[in-house]
């Protein structure tokens, strides 16, 4: 039954993606921003309303969408050849995709707590994390290798 709705839920499947990672690329930007220009309370409480919105909001449902219908996608038979390695490298990368949500998620709680220690720097490496696991996953799904 799921076959007969594949492109539905891949349409789907790539909305959330795009909605997810676009959330994955902002909030890191923010976390600069709010280590590097929140000097008063005001302007931090500011950016803690802008990244707590877009997390809960957007990123949230997003990934659990993106999770939901690729995982209604993998149910599909015949769909993904597991002989292959793309199916387990998308996976891997999926995983550290999650991981890093999560992390963004924790360093959110931490600016709320008041208790953030990394550098602008810091936030500006580990925004490049997401573009890296976005890359394998392309060229796993596209290339097949």
């Amino acid at each position: 039954m799921l076959g007969e709705f594949y492109l539905w839920i891949k349409a789907l499947h790539i909305m959330a993606v795009i909605s997810w990672m676009a959330g994955l690329f902002y909030l890191p930007r923010l976390f600069v921003y709010h280590v590097e220009r929140a000097e008063g309370a005001g302007m931090s409480a500011v950016f803690q309303t802008m990244e707590e919105k877009l997390l809960r909001v957007i990123m949230n449902p997003a990934m659990i969408v993106a999770w939901a219908s690729g995982l209604a996608m993998v149910a599909i038979p015949g769909l993904i050849d597991w002989g292959s390695v793309w199916p387990w490298t998308k996976f891997a990368a999926l995983l550290g995709m999650t991981w890093f949500h999560m992390w963004c998620a924790r360093r959110r709680r931490v600016f709320t707590e008041g208790g953030n220690t990394l550098t602008g720097r810091t936030y500006r490496m580990m925004n490049e994390v997401p573009t890296v696991l976005m890359v394998v996953i392309v060229l796993s799904v596209v290339v097949k290798f």
